[in-house]
């Protein structure tokens, strides 16, 4: 089982772009698919969270997220992210780059998520809600963006520890 360390809060590599993945690039991306995979189930053993991961995080530079609910897999590849809502949420968002640190952040209500898959398929999602916020947290790691730079204010932080009904 292949864990990888999380890049954690501070780490300047969570702060680069990434770069596309390449078709010729396959090969090596299933091997990372298999890395975020092991690397998120052990986070939610140890804090019972976590439903996605980008690449970035597991220090692999390249334009990739993984997805990992209801027993179903689901990995982006090069994503873009398009018709973004004009309604927006507000959401304690956390990561695993600062797994004790909420962030109170607004995200589109919906999106539509572009990408390819393993097989280089070409691929459309339509997201709402949950799912929406979600992938636009993951697609900011692909540019270098953390939710704590999206915090709506000062006062939008709490630790995981003292969060009551936020």
């Amino acid at each position: 089982m292949p864990i990888k360390p999380i890049l954690q809060l501070g780490n300047p590599r969570l702060y680069e772009i990434s770069t596309p993945v390449e078709k010729s690039d396959l090969a090596e991306m299933k091997q990372v698919v298999t890395d975020l995979h092991d690397t998120m189930a052990d986070f939610r053993n140890t804090y019972g969270a976590g439903r996605a991961i980008a690449a970035p995080q597991i220090g692999v530079m390249k334009r990739l997220i993984y997805m990992h609910m209801n027993n179903q897999s689901t990995v982006f590849i090069n994503p873009t992210l398009d018709n973004l809502s004009d309604e927006m949420i507000e959401v304690w968002d956390d990561c695993m780059s600062f797994p004790d640190l909420f962030v109170k952040v607004r995200r589109h209500k919906s999106c539509r998520i572009r990408f390819r898959a393993l097989d280089w398929s070409e691929q459309v999602m339509n997201l709402e809600d949950d799912l929406s916020e979600l992938l636009q947290h993951e697609y900011d790691h692909l540019d270098g963006i953390l939710a704590v730079s999206r915090a709506i204010d000062a006062q939008s932080f709490c630790l995981r520890s003292q969060r009551q009904h936020a």
